[in-house]
């Protein structure tokens, strides 16, 4: 019974070997990136600057709500503290304490990896701006959210539609950041990175409870697969 035991352990270390060697390769990237911004002139990127072109030049007050949703979805109380704490409540009151935790120090992780680099980096944003943001763009710290909150929710609720879902949001709010003008592209892709990264380190070291978590029996099942009334 011992070695099936340890056997099941070396086969979850061999299975997280590589997501977690992929998400640290994503962080050097992202951490490689910013030191190229950081110490070179400070023109954005030639992509940077021919996607801005873009972005300007379509702008119109049809895609302006719908950004202005993102903005407002992704970041400041809304985006950073409520909505982070309801899906937390949420994960609890489903009886999913790991994954509450996992949710919550990744997010925590994902906003400080966020901040310091922002204040490290020192990149300035477009002059193109439609929305008032903190200093440091690089990297976009909406999108990281966003990309963090999608890998979290997806390892935690392994469904299809619910990782389509979850990109779909994750490139939206990058698009969105820059057609607001808060971003370069290049600050968005970091952001994808960075925060899609963080949730997969911090997912290893609690892999094997959250599997262990989603096999329980649902809260609101009884045995025989008949609900729990109301």
């Amino acid at each position: 019974m011992g070695s099936a035991h340890e056997d099941i352990q070396q086969a979850a270390k061999v299975s997280r070997r590589w997501p977690v060697i992929s998400a640290s390769v994503a962080v050097g990237l992202v951490v490689v990136l910013g030191v190229i911004i950081a110490f070179r002139p400070k023109e954005p990127f030639a992509l940077d600057l021919e996607w801005m072109g873009e972005i300007v030049e379509h702008r119109s007050p049809i895609w302006l709500g719908p950004a202005l949703f993102f903005n407002y979805a992704g970041g400041g109380i809304v985006g950073s503290i409520v909505i982070p704490v309801v899906i937390f409540l949420l994960l609890l009151a489903f009886r999913r304490p790991w994954g509450a935790t996992f949710f919550a120090v990744a997010s925590i992780l994902s906003v400080a990896a966020v901040q310091l680099l922002k204040h490290t980096v020192g990149r300035a944003r477009p002059t193109e701006i439609l929305v008032q943001s903190d200093t440091g763009s690089f990297p976009s710290g909406h999108t990281a959210n966003a990309a963090t909150m999608v890998v979290v929710l997806a390892i935690i609720f392994p469904r299809v539609w619910v990782w389509v879902l979850g990109a779909v949001w994750a490139i939206l709010m990058a698009v969105s950041r820059t057609y607001l003008g808060a971003h370069w592209l290049s600050d968005t892709v970091g952001g994808l990175l960075l925060g899609a990264a963080v949730a997969v380190i911090v997912w290893a070291p609690l892999a094997l409870r959250l599997v262990r978590e989603r096999q329980q029996p649902h809260p609101f099942v009884l045995a025989g697969g008949r609900r729990a009334p109301g």
